[in-house]
């Protein structure tokens, strides 16, 4: 898994010190990944390694030895489990130490996993205890056992729920996500051969406006990156709405213009630019001109 990981087409490959990795293996799996590390191509991806939680005696160790051999090739440190403030910061601190110590010209950024009931009570605190921090990811496993759900299964509906169960916990880490300036990252799906089930679970986080998702399989990396690509539709409208929005405040001074059939203004150019920002970082190339699109959107009408 280690040497097919730089081949795919995900934006960020994360490798594992902690679930995937049994207690007697833990030390021996260090040595793995500071190998890969530095035999693997990881260009253009960002490379981040989970480490244990900080309430295991694996935890410090894992920093210390993956920071200090392979520092400069990775751009976070994964931090699963948070429960408050202080676990990042205790992290954090490390992380200090390290790069002070050891020279390290580059500063680690942290990934923090929410995935119990008392993380999300404290989500609000966990996600502004440190600068470091760029994203908030929900971990659905461990949070179905911590909330006691009747299933063994994680990241797939519940039947007998009429609606999204994990509605008020994607909202919720989103909310702190945004509030602190962070990515909000859905977590896995389990079922890895059902490509329908995961492809719609992915929608509803995409609905909400998350910024991805987890894959645990190459198969799974395609459909992630069909549904978190804008359509080429969403992104030549978005484009257009830009561009007739600096058009009517920079040359006629007005903070609100008629598009197609749609009144916009600066929430609507806020909007459009979450949108473009996603299809340029896909490698979408604009196909309709302002006038063909807002003279379509007048024709649609």
């Amino acid at each position: 898994m280690l040497a097919k990981a730089p081949g795919l087409p995900a934006d960020e490959v994360f490798m594992d010190l902690e679930d995937s990795v049994a207690p007697g293996a833990k030390e021996e799996a260090r040595g793995n990944v500071v190998q890969a590390l530095k035999e693997g191509d990881w260009t253009g991806k960002t490379v981040v390694v989970r480490v244990n939680g900080v309430y295991t005696k694996w935890c410090y160790r894992d920093v210390i030895e993956i920071v200090e051999n392979a520092g400069d090739l990775i751009d976070c440190l994964m931090i699963p489990k948070v429960e408050y403030a202080a676990d990042v910061r205790f992290v954090a601190e490390l992380l200090r130490q390290i790069e002070e110590t050891t020279g390290l010209d580059k500063r680690i950024g942290l990934e923090v996993q929410i995935a119990t009931a008392t993380g999300l009570t404290n989500i609000h605190e966990i996600a502004g205890a440190s600068d470091r921090a760029e994203t908030l990811i929900f971990g659905p496993a461990d949070m179905s056992a911590s909330l006691g759900l009747p299933t063994v299964t994680a990241g797939l509906p519940m039947p007998d729920y009429p609606g999204d169960h994990w509605h008020h916990v994607l909202m919720t880490i989103l909310i702190a996500a945004r509030s602190a300036g962070l990515q909000a990252i859905d977590g896995p799906y389990l079922v890895i051969k059902d490509r329908d089930g995961f492809r719609d679970m992915a929608k509803r986080s995409r609905a909400l406006g998350y910024d991805g998702k987890w894959a645990l399989h190459p198969g799974q990396v395609d459909v992630l990156n069909e549904v978190f690509t804008p359509s080429q539709e969403e992104y030549d409208k978005a484009e257009a709405m830009l561009e007739a929005y600096r058009h009517a405040t920079d040359i006629e001074l007005t903070g609100a213009v008629m598009f197609g059939n749609e009144m916009i203004d600066e929430a609507s150019r806020k909007m459009a630019e979450q949108l473009a920002i996603r299809g340029r970082a896909a490698g979408l190339s604009r196909q309709k001109k302002l006038e063909d699109f807002a003279e379509s959107k007048e024709a649609g009408s």
